[in-house]
């Protein structure tokens, strides 16, 4: 089955050493979940304001520039796994909170192909 393990990060934050040394760490994880073929895909993510909403308003394309959310806390980044069952998704995920120090979202996909 499929899992999205979402890395957030507040907006009022500047970037840290220990930032630097948690990057290093997803990047280790990375390379090893992608040996042991439980990596679909990971990708960190521009700022919000890098962003753009795209949506269809009477017929018309608009897109508008971001940031959006009134949040603080923005989607950082994200690793998608394909793992046999929940329990090796929870371990991933915990993985990847120990490397940036912090909590991570876990969902599974709809359908898992």
């Amino acid at each position: 089955m499929k899992y999205v393990v979402m890395i957030f990060r507040s907006t009022d934050r500047t970037w840290t050493d220990e930032d630097q040394r948690g990057l290093g760490r997803l990047i280790k994880l990375e390379s090893e979940l992608a040996a042991s073929g439980e990596l679909v895909s990971s990708e960190g993510l521009q700022p919000p304001e890098e962003g753009r909403i795209v949506q269809i308003r009477d017929g018309v394309q608009v897109v508008t520039d971001g940031p959006f959310g009134e949040t603080k806390e923005q989607l950082a980044g994200y690793f998608m796994v394909d793992v046999a069952d929940d329990a090796q998704a929870e371990a991933i995920a915990a993985r990847v909170s120990a490397a940036v120090g912090d909590r991570v979202e876990l969902r599974g996909t709809l359908i898992s192909a």
